[in-house]
């Protein structure tokens, strides 16, 4: 038997690549988020700044698409960052601490580099329904 699988859409957070891959899909009551990176759902453009600037507008699509889901970053149990360069690692912590409350979630940082050239960070994460 197959887990039904449902797919999270929403114009609250850059759309995904058609025929690719999904903002988020939830199966039996997890969401499981695809990376993200800093474009501006507005827009359509990566925002300008440095690796905090990038993390905060990664967090605010995260945010959108498991709000889209019916869940919300207090529900996330999981999170994997891809970052660039491990010289941005102490400054995009700064941002990173200030979500998720008081109990972060479990959580893998490795060294690698984003889809697009000069992108100093992506993050996925998976979060359980209410």
């Amino acid at each position: 038997m197959s887990a039904i699988k449902k797919v999270v859409l929403t114009d609250k957070a850059p759309p995904p690549i058609k025929g690719v891959y999904n903002q988020a899909i939830i199966a039996n009551g997890t969401v499981y988020c695809s990376g993200q990176i800093a474009v501006d759902p507005a827009t359509g453009k990566v925002v300008e700044g440095d690796v905090q600037a990038h993390t905060h507008q990664i967090i605010k699509n995260l945010t959108a698409v498991l709000e889209a889901a019916g869940t919300s970053i207090d529900n996330v149990v999981k999170v994997n960052i891809f970052i660039a360069d491990l010289k941005d690692f102490k400054a995009m912590n700064e941002v990173y601490m200030q979500y998720w409350g008081e109990t972060k979630p479990a959580r893998s940082c490795v060294q690698a580099q984003p889809p697009l050239p000069g992108l100093p960070v992506e993050i996925e994460c998976i979060a359980v329904l209410p």
